[in-house]
């Protein structure tokens, strides 16, 4: 079932005492040059350094000891990775995480780091299913996907909710899209705590599948693949859709120039770390100035993992 209010409620206080509540910043600057009051809720300073934590934390918690008897498994090309393996780590079962063989050296790094076993992929969707189809043969492991799972769409919404508790109602809530379990998570807490904040995501348009699904009402994939975001390359779920299309008021898509540019100023201005995928919200914002004039916008900063070896300035 689509997560309710008292479930994400509930989810909440599950996961509580193992991450952090991160802190929403502002920053004058920004806010001149956008002609909007925003407020970053800086998931780059969560566990893990990313808001996956609250999804993977969630979904592993929820578990029962059997499913948990043989380890977890996932795929991922990073954050949810690092998730998983803290997650279970938490409870002292074994993770298995199928990544691909390009992502982030950092991201591997830190898997490994979390205790996990980090099994590499070529990089598409279908070498990621099958690879974790092979482990969950061989060693019996519980899949827990990166999105498209109620358990973790119930802990991405929990970043949110933290936002309107402590900051009161939006005009405009945005995050961005990959498979959308943040985005899915983000538009539920809006709906049932601020239901008059519009839910708007960014989307890269090196990776624009999701613009194309709300559209159509079916999974789609996007045209081309070529952008910096490298946590945004993966499509929607049917959980993910179903949500974003009732409770997402649009998807703005970015260029890479753009992403690069807002990430800079957040960089630059706020004094914060935060990788490209976490920039492109503030890059859609940017880009439509006129339609967020004067208005009071929060924007998830989903995560800080970049490559300080491949800084794109």
């Amino acid at each position: 079932m689509i997560p309710t209010l008292s479930v994400i409620t509930a989810a909440h206080e599950r996961i509580r005492p193992y991450i952090h509540q991160t802190p929403v910043l502002t920053c004058e600057t920004l806010n001149r040059l956008s002609g909007a009051e925003v407020y970053f809720k800086c998931e780059n300073f969560q566990k893990i350094g990313a808001f996956k934590a609250r999804g993977g934390v969630n979904a592993v918690l929820s578990l029962s000891e059997e499913e948990l008897t043989n380890g977890v498994t996932t795929h991922s090309s990073g954050n949810h990775a690092q998730a998983i393996a803290y997650a279970a780590g938490l409870v002292g079962t074994k993770a298995y995480i199928v990544m691909p063989r390009t992502a982030p050296q950092v991201k591997k790094d830190a898997v490994r780091g979390y205790g996990a076993e980090v099994i590499e992929c070529e990089p598409t969707l279908e070498a990621r299913e099958s690879t974790v189809a092979q482990v969950m043969a061989a060693q019996g492991a519980t899949m827990i996907h990166p999105f498209n799972d109620y358990r973790v769409i119930a802990g991405q919404a929990t970043a949110t909710k933290e936002l309107i508790e402590e900051k009161g109602n939006f005009d405009v809530i945005m995050a961005p899209v990959g498979g959308g379990g943040l985005l899915s998570g983000t538009a539920l807490s809006a709906h049932y705590l601020c239901p008059k904040a519009e839910v708007i995501a960014g989307e890269p348009e090196g990776a624009a599948d999701a613009v194309l699904s709300i559209k159509t009402g079916h999974i789609e994939k996007a045209p081309f693949i070529n952008t910096i975001a490298d946590g945004l390359l993966t499509n929607l779920g049917d959980k993910t859709l179903e949500i974003i299309r009732v409770h997402v008021k649009d998807i703005l898509l970015v260029s890479d120039p753009e992403i690069i540019e807002a990430m800079r100023l957040i960089w630059e201005r706020m004094k914060i770390i935060i990788e490209p995928s976490c920039a492109v919200p503030f890059a859609a914002l940017l880009r439509n100035k006129e339609r967020f004039s004067g208005k009071k916008v929060g924007i998830i900063l989903t995560g800080g993992n970049v490559d300080l070896g491949k800084l794109p300035f």
